[in-house]
């Protein structure tokens, strides 16, 4: 190499320095403005969330096996409270829904400080104590959610083996099978997803399961449509499950479980904050969020109600307590295999899309803690073949590793899914869905106390919060009576 040679390499070395230096500067610039193209503007990587993407979020985490239980819902209450009650779970929801959504920024809802979690958004707007008991109860809902996942999973594993021996061996073989060898198997997959680093790398997991969901949900109301047909008429009644087919007492708690389910089915609240902070700005995330609520519930009401009349007019006071599983249909075998393996499918993805806001919660808390561990905060790159080295970090290894199998454990010891369910839905309808979207949007817009609003939301947060202590009431009456029965690992 010659002098001039590397007197040019020099050069060309130096103007792309400059090059860089002025490409660096311009995107800071940029960012300080709001408008850089690979910072958002707090100074993380740019969200690249759209309305679809938020929609497929919230089907994914709402069309879940919450579907599978409303036809038994419906039967406890009736053709009339049924679909009333239904409509109504669907109004809260979504009005509570954009009351959150405009929460998610501080002061402004365009340039206002980002809150990225549900609980930031409480300890904003509210602090204190509350920010304290909002986290728990929303943990221990995630939580619970994981488990009622497991079960419903393990449920539909079950299906099919059932499905195929009653094929094969006819439906006098009661082709008894065990649920804990399939919540293990959905456990080590569980185990596997869990190492998706964060919320927003599973945005292709959710659109999957979103499908997935469409496609049960499908056969579901299709079977429902064709036993309604071979029946010649809609089963059911005005009022519900008759008394003689169920005590009175029975009916009383049934009615009650049933509101809990049906609560379960519309949930998603809990998490719509980490959604709405993958969308991308401008326009504003909570313009983009409402719409997204709208879209998703429009749609998961559309399908549960189809789903839940059409599943009640084909069976109606013997409605299973989970529509594709409860051998109201045997044939086609192979249809109910398919939808039973979509809802496995989907249920792997919903099982993340609740659990990764907990997973971040306590990486968060556990690298402030000791914020020098190498076994919290180091991580190591793993090489794949034909792929982007993997971020391997250990205590994100065991951590979650460890919840799921708690999860997996737990649900061995309570398989009842109708029961799980409405626990669930009770016990974070009121707090998580209205209490603390009211009373965050009451602080972010300052509406004054007594007024006409104020009186208005705190009537709404009192009447849900009756229907919930209700439908915890019936629930918990639910699982003592399964207990008195069951034998765990059986």
């Amino acid at each position: 190499m010659t002098m001039g040679d590397i007197n040019m390499t020099n050069a060309t070395a130096a103007t792309k320095n400059q090059q860089f230096q002025y490409d660096h500067s311009l995107d800071v610039m940029q960012q300080q403005q709001g408008g850089s193209k690979c910072f958002d503007d707090d100074g993380r990587l740019k969200r690249t969330g759209t309305v679809w993407t938020a929609s497929a979020h919230i089907i994914t985490a709402v069309i879940g096996s919450g579907v599978l239980s409303l036809a038994w819902a419906i039967a406890q209450l009736g053709w009339i409270a049924g679909p009333t009650v239904m409509f109504l779970f669907a109004f809260v929801i979504y009005y509570t829904s954009c009351l959150l959504a405009d929460c998610y920024r501080t002061g402004d809802n365009v340039t206002g400080k980002r809150n990225y979690t549900y609980m930031d958004a409480v300890s904003t707007n509210l602090g204190g104590s509350k920010t304290k008991l909002c986290g728990i109860i929303q943990y221990i809902n995630l939580f619970g959610v994981a488990i009622g996942y497991t079960i419903a999973a393990s449920i539909s594993m079950v299906a099919i083996k059932r499905s195929n021996c009653f094929h094969a061996s006819g439906h006098d073989n009661p082709c008894l099978t065990s649920s804990t060898p399939y919540m293990i198997i959905f456990g080590v997959s569980e185990i596997i997803f869990s190492q998706i680093p964060d919320f927003d790398q599973i945005s292709w997991l959710s659109m999957v399961a979103a499908v997935m969901s469409f496609t049960y949900s499908g056969i579901g109301m299709g079977l429902g449509i064709a036993k309604v047909a071979e029946n010649g008429k809609f089963r059911g009644s005005l009022t519900g499950i008759s008394i003689g087919t169920v005590t009175q007492t029975q009916k009383i708690w049934r009615s009650l479980q049933a509101l809990g389910n049906i609560a379960f089915a519309y949930s998603y609240s809990i998490i719509l904050i980490e959604i709405q902070d993958t969308l991308r700005s401008p326009p504003s995330e909570a313009k983009t969020m409402k719409k997204a609520s709208l879209v998703s519930v429009s749609t998961t009401t559309i399908f549960y109600m189809l789903c839940g009349c059409m599943g009640y007019a084909a069976f109606g006071d013997m409605a299973p307590g989970n529509l594709l599983t409860g051998f109201g249909f045997y044939n086609p075998y192979w249809l109910l295999d398919i939808a039973n393996i979509a809802i496995v499918i989907h249920l792997v993805g919903a099982y993340q899309v609740y659990c990764q806001p907990l997973f971040a919660f306590i990486e968060k808390w556990a690298a402030t803690k000791w914020p020098k561990s190498d076994f919290i905060n180091k991580n190591y790159q793993v090489p794949f073949p034909g792929c982007r080295p993997y971020n391997l970090n250990l205590f994100r290894l065991v951590w979650r590793t460890v919840f799921v199998i708690l999860t997996t454990v737990i649900s061995m010891l309570l398989p009842f899914f109708n029961d799980v369910v409405g626990i669930l839905g009770a016990f974070g309808f009121w707090p998580l869905t209205v209490y603390f979207p009211v009373e965050m949007y009451i602080s972010h817009r300052k509406i004054p106390k007594w007024s006409s609003k104020w009186v208005c939301l705190q009537i709404l947060s009192a009447a849900c919060l009756v229907i919930s202590i209700a439908a915890a009431a019936g629930s918990v009456a639910g699982v003592i009576t399964d207990l008195k029965v069951y034998r765990p690992f059986v």
